[in-house]
């Protein structure tokens, strides 16, 4: 198969720059899965993970937090708030942040920022399920 640059970039700088064959997002429009020569596309991301497929079927894992992905024929480009690599995630404090998040979801004080704490509740469900390899 064919091979494509694709780049990942947060504020904090580079956070992937590799060739493969496939990637795979989650848009807010729905699934997205990017081959080579793929018509030119703009589409934000949800909070989730970024599969790169590569040509001995090994895959690559990343957690986004959000963002936007850009499609060019020979480049696919993310621009995300946060990204991490599967091995470079702290598990423990991953959970750790899911907890907190989860406590702040059942108290039922006024200033809890709901939308707020669902938010973190999700970035942190997706960073240990990046880390565990579960999708």
């Amino acid at each position: 198969m064919k091979t494509f640059n694709v780049n990942i970039v947060t504020p904090d700088g580079l956070v992937l720059d590799t060739n493969t064959e496939l990637v795979s997002a989650k848009a807010q429009s729905g699934e997205l899965g990017i081959m080579a020569g793929h018509v030119p596309t703009v589409a934000p991301l949800q909070i989730g993970a970024v599969r790169l497929i590569t040509g001995g079927k090994q895959t690559e894992l990343i957690a986004v937090s959000g963002g936007f992905l850009e499609v060019r024929p020979d480049q696919v480009t993310i621009l995300a708030q946060a990204a991490e690599k599967a091995e470079s995630i702290d598990l423990a404090r991953a959970e750790e942040a899911q907890r907190r998040a989860e406590q702040r979801l059942q108290d039922k004080k006024d200033d809890v920022d709901f939308k707020r704490a669902e938010l973190a509740l999700k970035r942190a469900i997706n960073r240990v399920n990046v880390s565990r390899g579960n999708l």
